[in-house]
């Protein structure tokens, strides 16, 4: 069976958009040091294209968390598979998803990382679908 894939945004439009996330978090961490952690697996690509434009001092880490289990519908049972390795107290951390989705699983990877006492913690995406959304969730990039 062959599947047909439509591309709804092209490679350029994304491109440009990452470049403009990139220098709107450099403008707001200026002379600062990112802790950037990102949500396996889905946020790779778009992490490592994100810091390879920007212009500050980034420090990379990843969290692999899930809440769709084998099913494509967001359980909203939170289960963390992988840990950050950081010591994130007093630091500036931006999260980086893929897609958010429910907000279900973001809502806890903050909550978790809220109790590590960081200085500030912001959320990047590259998509959001806020029509999906059941839980309060507010997106900084």
């Amino acid at each position: 069976m062959k599947y047909r894939i439509e591309n709804l945004i092209d490679k350029e439009t994304v491109e440009k958009r990452i470049k403009e996330l990139a220098r709107e978090i450099e403008k707001d961490y200026a002379g600062e040091e990112v802790y950037c952690v990102g949500l396996l697996k889905g946020s790779v690509i778009f992490l490592s294209d994100l810091v390879k434009e920007i212009n500050i001092p980034v420090i990379i880490d990843f969290m692999s968390v899930s809440s769709y289990g084998s099913e494509t519908v967001s359980s909203g049972d939170v289960k963390i598979l992988k840990d950050t390795d950081l010591d994130l107290r007093g630091k500036h951390v931006l999260i980086v998803e893929d897609i958010i989705d429910t907000g279900h699983t973001l809502k806890k990877v903050l909550e978790m990382l809220k109790i590590r006492n960081p200085k500030s913690i912001k959320i990047c995406t590259l998509l959001d679908k806020p029509e999906k959304r059941e839980v309060e969730i507010e997106v900084d990039y």
